[in-house]
């Protein structure tokens, strides 16, 4: 195979270099493509890179430094793969997707779009990462799950399962996300905590510390669930709420009065307000004017039966942990 120089646009000027023989593509000397490897179109291999079995790099896609491309993997658009990075099996790096470091993307994985998976991340599996998406660090993503628009895996955080970690959500730290659970918006789920299940996380809301999601919960709005705590269930955890501590929440909701009602095990919330148990039946007349005038005063007495009525063990369990 005959070699001519050819500057791969990489700051080292021109190398010597040849067209491989399956494809055409410009392929440096330091770089070796099997020949049952494809290489094409505008496609460049070089540096130390390596092109194995039946990989295909194709397009305007780059594959250099030390990266390795085998068995029926495709690299093709924009990607990029490079540094020590890995892409294998039947995945697929296309778009403008960058993969570097030491990442590794295989199995039946496809990272497009603009993604980027670095560090010492893995993605595997069925697993996607699209859009502006990152997965870098050790964090792992694999089995079905989908990192998608301008979301964010990092540390040694787990995406698995069916999960979903989309819009500008942010999974770190050891934290596991798996089952069907769903975490978008400007979500955050951290430290060692796990979601999972059919859970949401969504909006502002934070999951941090060693605390459970699960179930059908729904974590959403300014909420914040941490320390110990377990969200599960049917519950819904939203607006201002924090739940901390070893609280159990699978909350009773009372629909269809002046004001939503929402009892947790240690609270009860009735439109904006949150209050102990004890705390609401010990409130003034004034106290209640304040909240929301008339209104307020007309609806205390329905509060105080809904107390007597749907949390009466809470309150006891309340006043004996005082």
């Amino acid at each position: 195979m005959s070699t001519e120089l050819h500057d791969f646009k990489d700051g080292n000027g021109p190398v010597r270099a040849a067209r491989h023989c399956n494809g055409g593509g410009w392929v440096a000397c330091t770089a070796r493509v099997d020949p049952s490897a494809l290489v094409s179109g505008n496609a460049l291999v070089y540096g130390d890179a390596r092109v194995y079995g039946d990989a295909r790099v194709y397009g305007d896609a780059r594959v250099s430094g030390n990266a390795r491309v085998s068995g029926n993997a495709l690299v093709y658009g924009d990607a990029r793969v490079y540094g020590d990075a890995r892409v294998y099996g039947d995945a697929r790096v296309s778009g403008n997707a960058l993969v570097y470091g030491d990442a590794l993307v295989y199995g039946d994985a496809r990272v497009s779009g603009n993604a980027r998976v670095y560090g010492d991340a893995r993605v595997s599996g069925n697993a996607r990462v699209s859009g502006n998406a990152r997965v870098s660090g050790n964090a792992l993503v694999y089995g079905d799950a989908l990192v998608y628009g301008d979301a964010l895996v990092y540390g040694d955080a787990r995406v698995s399962g069916n999960a979903r970690v989309y819009g500008d959500a942010r999974v770190s730290g050891n934290a596991r996300v798996s089952g069907n659970a769903l975490v978008y918006g400007d979500a955050l789920v951290y430290g060692d905590a796990l979601v999972y299940g059919d859970a949401l996380v969504s909006g502002d809301a934070l999951v941090y510390g060693d605390a459970l999601v699960y179930g059908d919960a729904l974590v959403s709005g300014d909420a914040r669930v941490y320390g110990d705590a377990r969200v599960y269930g049917d519950a819904l955890v939203s607006g201002n709420a924090r739940v901390s501590g070893n609280a159990r929440v699978s909350p009773i909701f009372v629909s269809g009065l002046s004001y939503p009602i929402t009892i947790t095990d240690h609270h009860l919330r009735a439109g904006c307000q949150m209050h102990t148990f004890v705390a609401w039946r010990a409130m003034s007349a004034e106290e209640i004017a304040e909240m929301d005038g008339k209104k307020a005063t007309d609806f205390y007495p329905t509060l105080i039966g809904i107390i007597d009525l749907l949390c009466k063990d809470r309150e006891v369990q309340e006043v004996a942990n005082v």
